[in-house]
C-alpha cells in the first residue's frame, strides 16, 4: 500500500486522493458521491435519493410487502418503514394490511407515485449517463462485471463462517 503523506495544512476532499493501490477505501467514496449524484438530480421531483429504488421497483409490480421491500433494499426494517412513512406522507405510496394475512403491510404506489415514474427513469438515465461519462461500451461492460464480482465476494464473505 503506497500512502503518500500530505502537508497538514492542506487537505484534500477526498481522502482517498491520498491512497494509491487499495480498493476498499474507494467503495465508500463511490457509493457516497453516486448517492450526492441522484439525490441532485432527483431534486424537484419531491423524493430522497433511495425513495426512487421503490417507485421503480412498484410500478410495475402488484403490491409488495413491507419486509419484501426491506430485504430487496437490503436495509434495516426501521430504514424502510421510516421511507415509507415520508413516501406516504407526501401522497406517494399507501400501505394497507394484508387480507390474508393481517400481520403483513402490503405496499402499493399511488396515481401521484405512478406518475412520478417516466421522472425517476430519467433521473436514472441522467445518473448512468453521468456515472459511466468517459467509459467506452467496452469499460462500462467490464466495470459491471468487475463490480458484479466485487459485490459476489463481500456477499459470499458474508456468509462464511467466522474465523474462515
Amino acid at each position: 500500500m503506497n500512502i503518500p503523506r500530505t502537508p497538514a495544512n492542506t487537505r484534500s476532499t477526498d481522502f482517498t486522493a491520498e491512497i494509491d493501490g487499495v480498493i476498499s477505501p474507494l467503495i465508500p467514496t463511490l457509493a457516497r458521491a453516486h448517492r450526492a449524484a441522484s439525490q441532485q438530480l432527483l431534486q424537484g421531483t419531491g423524493l430522497s435519493a433511495g425513495q426512487e429504488l421503490l417507485v421503480m421497483r412498484l410500478f410495475d409490480r402488484p403490491a409488495q410487502s413491507q419486509a419484501d421491500l426491506t430485504r430487496w433494499l437490503g436495509v434495516e426494517p426501521p430504514t424502510t418503514a421510516k421511507m415509507l412513512a415520508r413516501m406516504e406522507k407526501a401522497g406517494l405510496v399507501e400501505r394497507a394490511r394484508s387480507e390474508t394475512d393481517r400481520r403483513v403491510t402490503l405496499v402499493s404506489l399511488t396515481p401521484a407515485g405512478r406518475a412520478l415514474h417516466r421522472r425517476v427513469s430519467k433521473v436514472w438515465d441522467d445518473l448512468e449517463r453521468v456515472t459511466t461519462a468517459g467509459l467506452a461500451d467496452s469499460e462500462v461492460q467490464e466495470l459491471e462485471r468487475l463490480l458484479r464480482q466485487v459485490i459476489s465476494n463481500l456477499l459470499d464473505d458474508q456468509d462464511a463462517p467466522a474465523g474462515c
